[in-house]
């Protein structure tokens, strides 16, 4: 990605709401803008919230942060989206309140964007026909290079939305529990990596494996492999995956190799476990990385 790319982020913003009573600012896309802007990429994220106090929140907490809300919409209708977070053996699962503001992204509402952008967004913002038009238009209006995250929420996804939503991306990130489900006709992890490299346009597919780590192949490349460097307290594991994801593009704008890009992820979504929820309001958090990195 060049420095005339902009990066541009679009899908949902909502409240994680936790079994403690805390409620934390997330949303996948956003959770990645977050981090973005925090190691200097100034993303744009294209999102909808309520005209409620929780979208005045959302509002307050991108412009303290240094954010553009330049593609942030407010909805008289709709309220600003909320998930409450459970947990089953540590691992998460996601009540998702349906018909939020963010399913209602309008195209008659997006802010000017320039030409040759580097576009990201995840699967869930699709389940509305509102907010996966605007997606679209977005994606047929203006050039861009796309990353797609996938997220597969049950009850919010099916395959014949996802294989043919893949065709349009160049860079692709899912668990392997995802990847399965997509390809079920492959029985092992690069078998399945290698038909999806093959049978798209795809340049790179990257696979998370929790605690396992990750593994990940270009087009015409090697099958990398990255465990973690090193073992967190978990507080949580919600929004990891956004984090690796953030670094990912950050990887992709400082033209990191694959592999250092994989291990420099990896090692920040091993830090964001250790806090609650998956962003964090305090740029000391990030500074250690952004001179590690020297960024």
């Amino acid at each position: 990605m060049s420095n005339k790319n902009r990066l541009v982020i679009y899908g949902e913003v909502l409240f994680d709401c936790f079994p403690d009573g805390s409620n934390v600012l997330g949303g996948a896309p956003f959770n990645v803008a977050w981090h973005c802007q925090a190691f200097g990429l100034k993303p744009l994220f294209i999102s909808r919230v309520g005209n409620d106090r929780q979208g005045e929140q959302v509002k307050q907490a991108m412009q303290n942060w240094g954010m553009s809300t330049a593609g942030l919409q407010l909805d008289a209708s709709h309220s600003t989206g909320n998930v409450d977070v459970s947990f089953n053996q540590g691992e998460p699962s996601y009540d998702i309140v349906e018909n939020s503001a963010w399913d209602f992204i309008s195209i008659d509402e997006l802010p000017d964007i320039d030409n040759d952008i580097l576009l990201y967004h995840g699967s869930l913002v699709l389940r509305n026909d509102i907010s996966a038009a605007t997606l679209n238009f977005l994606k047929k209006a203006v050039p861009a290079s796309v990353f797609i995250d996938i997220n597969l929420r049950v009850p919010y996804w099916n395959t014949d939305d996802i294989k043919p939503l893949m065709n349009t991306c160049k860079w692709l990130k899912l668990n392997e529990d995802e990847l399965a489900l997509i390809v079920p006709e492959q029985t092992e992890l690069e078998g399945r990596m290698r038909q999806l490299l093959k049978s798209r346009s795809l340049s790179l597919v990257v696979v998370t494996q929790g605690e396992k780590g990750v593994t990940a192949s270009e087009k015409a490349g090697e099958i990398i492999c990255v465990k973690p460097e090193f073992t967190t307290d978990v507080i949580d594991t919600v929004g990891a995956g956004d984090s690796f994801s953030s670094v990912l593009l950050l990887g992709q704008y400082h033209h990191w190799p694959l592999q250092l890009t994989l291990q420099r992820a990896q090692q920040f979504a091993s830090a964001i476990v250790g806090i609650r929820g998956a962003t964090i309001n305090d740029r000391e958090f990030y500074q250690p990385f952004i001179d590690e990195w020297q960024i």
